[in-house]
């Protein structure tokens, strides 16, 4: 169902009081900065990983045990690196929903951004009901 005018006017001016107030914030809730940055770090493992598989080979043709540990522990480490960094990215900068999954228990930071939400949603509302009265 579309926003009629007034409720885009609205919106709109809620963007741009968002922006002007704390532009840092606004952009970071539009998640396109983290989604590219955590992208950015899944690639450069995957990479690393390439790498100590080139090392942990090299390290078993050169019979040289140490360069091949020193290669398994750059694949592990870049794995880990990969998967904690693909999770965290956010699913086209949208927000989880409010009543997904209840009986799953949400990680800290999407409580906390939801209640950060919710503070400045009432912030917004106090605004208004003291420019209307």
């Amino acid at each position: 169902m579309p926003l009629s005018d007034h409720e885009q006017r609205m919106l709109e001016q809620m963007e741009r009081a968002l922006y002007a107030e704390d532009p840092k914030f606004a952009t970071a809730l539009e998640g396109t900065e983290l989604r590219t940055y955590s992208r950015k770090r899944v690639y450069q493992a995957i990479v690393g990983f390439l790498v100590g598989i080139g090392l942990l080979m090299g390290g078993m043709v050169a019979q040289f045990i140490a360069l091949s540990v020193v290669g398994f522990l750059v694949m592990l480490g870049c794995a880990v690196v990969a998967v904690t960094g693909w999770r965290r990215t956010p699913p086209g900068g949208a927000a989880p929903a409010r009543g997904a999954a209840p009986g799953r228990r949400q990680p800290r930071g999407q409580r906390q951004r939801r209640s950060m939400m919710t503070r400045i949603e009432e912030r917004w509302q106090r605004r208004r009901e003291e420019r209307d009265d």
